[in-house]
């Protein structure tokens, strides 16, 4: 791969929607990643594994532009949206104030989203009013109100009751679909992984470095022009 150069502006057509061509992060002694390098097309969906504490975190925080102290290149586009493994929200602002005050957009975007993840007569509860499913369904929210090019995505389905997983799965994947979304999702469930990835990267080692990088045309959940199918009984 052709190392990109880094950049805030949206990628030319034929371009990959994303370039990774690290080749080295370390915290003063300790090299966390190694080399790692991949591409990523418009509407790919990437699912990062490994052991706990491998790097992947890491890993997605220098995608989002969050930490730049690796060696190597990251080609973005410009609008990227990020969810965090803890929902991050502004306790003392309603649903609403919590999208329109980070992202910039009107309260009729606002609580467009937020019945796109099924808290309509919600918007005007606080965090803390808010189960922790209802809270990711509004870090969801949030993420997709920007109309971002790249998802970020960093255990965003921790802590939840195996129902309540596949419900966001379902959720998540239906408004994926009907954006074209390229996705990045850090996740230690290999389940996870291959109900809503395309492609699984696993990093291993220390430092982190590609162990496995396979395609996964199996997926649970495709993308369609008319939303998520199903290509498994």
């Amino acid at each position: 791969m052709s190392a990109p150069t880094e950049q805030n502006g949206r990628p030319d057509q034929g371009r990959p929607q994303l370039s990774v061509d690290v080749q080295g992060m370390a915290y003063g002694r300790d090299i966390v990643l190694g080399q790692i390098s991949f591409d990523l097309k418009r509407g790919d969906t990437l699912a990062l594994t490994g052991p706990s504490g491998v790097g992947k975190s890491t890993l997605i925080r220098a995608i989002a532009g969050l930490d730049t102290r690796y060696r190597g290149t990251i080609g973005r586009p410009e609008k990227v949206a990020m969810v965090f493994q803890e929902p991050t929200l502004l306790p003392w602002r309603n649903a609403v104030e919590n999208i329109t005050l980070t992202c910039g957009v009107s309260a009729v975007r606002a609580r467009s989203v937020l019945a796109d993840v099924g808290l309509k007569g919600r918007e005007d509860l606080f965090p803390d009013q808010l189960s922790l499913g209802q809270q990711r369904r509004l870090s969801l929210a949030r993420a997709f109100a920007s109309d971002p090019d790249l998802m970020l995505l960093d255990e965003p389905f921790v802590s939840l009751d195996p129902d309540l997983v596949d419900e966001m799965m379902r959720l998540f994947a239906g408004l994926r679909a009907a954006r074209k979304l390229t996705t990045v999702l850090v996740t230690h469930s290999e389940r996870e992984a291959e109900l809503l990835a395309s492609r699984i990267i696993k990093l291993d080692g220390k430092p982190a470095q590609i162990a496995r990088d396979d395609q996964n045309k199996g997926a649970y959940f495709q993308l369609s022009a008319s939303g998520v199918t199903s290509s498994r009984s």
